[in-house]
């Protein structure tokens, strides 16, 4: 069945979740986060994640906005850096995230092709919103899908469902697109056709099902759902 819809997870797929530590290390005065702003970053990440997922399997539901202050909170302590200014501008950040710098021209292709394009995402509608336009990748956007609608975090398959209640379109048809090892194969395990964005080089996730793509980055994400 021929591909109609590419969908994408956001955070770390789209948008650069480093990028808000990184960028808030080279303004003045925050020598403290300079040296240390890859652990501070790589633990928000890892906490933001773990959160969620504990939510997800104890029914307790928060939203991402909420999951991300906790984790920031959590990986600012670690590193001993107490200092409410600093937080406040880490989250500001994290709320104008940028995009790769593939992304604006593969969603344009896509667009062009005659794809549907979404993003399904564990994000809070408003802070989907911010990234999206920070990025600047609204119009060749069709759809911007938050798990907020069903009140729990991926993988669950309900959040997977919001696809076709939007789109209109079977998970056949769909090629779902995440750099999280984890959600790539979930989404398989779902139904989806799926690509896993591995920019980090890192080995496969031992789960019960796998992607059916591997990628780099995604420039190729058009001439892959075209071969599909």
């Amino acid at each position: 069945m021929a591909i109609k819809a590419c969908v994408f997870d956001a955070y770390g797929t789209l948008f650069d979740v480093a990028a808000a530590a990184r960028e808030a290390a080279a303004e003045p005065g925050q020598e403290a986060l300079a040296g240390c702003w890859q652990a501070v970053a790589e633990t928000w990440r890892q906490k933001q994640l773990g959160y969620s997922w504990l939510r997800a399997v104890t029914d307790t539901h928060d939203d991402f906005w909420q999951v991300t202050g906790e984790a920031l909170d959590y990986a600012l302590a670690e590193q001993k850096l107490a200092d409410p200014l600093l937080r406040e501008r880490l989250l500001a950040l994290y709320f104008e995230l940028p995009a790769y710098p593939e992304v604006p021209e593969m969603l344009s292709q896509l667009k062009a092709s005659g794809y549907t394009t979404a993003i399904l995402s564990n994000g809070s509608p408003d802070m989907l919103s911010g990234a999206v336009t920070s990025a600047g990748v609204e119009p060749v956007l069709d759809a911007v899908i938050s798990v907020e609608e069903v009140g729990v975090f991926k993988p669950d398959r309900r959040v997977y469902d919001l696809v076709e209640t939007h789109l209109g379109t079977a998970p056949a048809e769909v090629l779902f697109v995440s750099s999280n090892g984890w959600d790539a194969a979930a989404a398989a395990g779902y139904g989806f056709q799926t690509a896993w964005v591995n920019r980090g080089g890192l080995p496969m996730d031992r789960l019960p099902w796998r992607p059916a793509h591997e990628l780099t980055d995604l420039t190729l994400i058009p001439d892959l759902a075209g071969r599909l």
